[in-house]
């Protein structure tokens, strides 16, 4: 290998020895996160930062999730290679990426036309066929695939959306943040069961808000 190659082999290796201290464990998650490189999901002058663990602007005046952020969430959903996973929230495409490596089926739906049609170009580019990125107002869901073994909400939410949670299979778990996008955001847990609903408070973080109907790029 050259020295770039060293050079970002040892950037890769600290990526990943970051996601374990920050107490991403499971070895599938590991194993999905290490197969995807976020370096693609990142264009221009923070192109450099993409092995960093940090959130990093894209376009739309959306972010990338840290990757830690990431790999929890991921983590908390408990994904099993059989599933159907729904993401809202689209953006970079890195994080429906990981979950194509790790479920039988993901679509993934963003309001942003232009963040859905960079995102495909890359899930192409990869070879990732089992996702599907749709342009749409996430905050309903898709019904027409529903229900779904696995939801995740990368948009802050005052209260988890009703349509997702009625897309929900029984048994299925949602991750989301919730709280008001100007003040502290908690990541949760919901599980379905036959009683009800069963929620655990996983973490503080910060996350763009949900936000009804199409970007004006839409």
């Amino acid at each position: 290998m050259n020295e770039d190659a060293d050079s970002i082999a040892e950037r890769k290796m600290q990526f990943l020895y970051a996601l374990r201290s920050k107490g991403v464990t499971d070895a599938r998650v590991l194993g999905a996160m290490e197969a995807v490189d976020r370096g693609p999901f990142i264009k221009g002058l923070f192109s450099e930062r993409a092995y960093e663990d940090m959130p990093l602007p894209i376009a739309c005046g959306q972010t990338i999730s840290q990757p830690s952020v990431v790999g929890m969430m991921t983590q908390a959903l408990e994904v099993s290679p059989r599933d159907k996973v729904l993401e809202i929230g689209t953006g970079s495409g890195y994080q429906a990426a990981i979950l194509s490596k790790l479920a039988r089926r993901v679509y993934t739906i963003d309001r942003h036309r232009r963040l859905v049609h960079e995102a495909r170009a890359i899930f192409a580019d990869m070879d990732l066929v089992n996702i599907t990125a749709i342009t749409a107002d996430g905050s309903f869901g898709l019904a027409e695939q529903a229900p779904f073994d696995r939801i995740i909400v990368t948009a802050a939410a005052e209260d988890p959306p009703g349509p997702l949670l009625a897309q929900l299979k029984e048994g299925g778990i949602m991750v989301l943040p919730v709280g008001q996008s100007d003040a502290v955001q908690h990541l949760i847990r919901v599980r379905k069961t036959a009683d009800g609903l069963e929620y655990d408070e996983m973490r503080s973080v910060r996350f763009v808000p949900l936000l009804e109907g199409l970007g004006k790029d839409g």
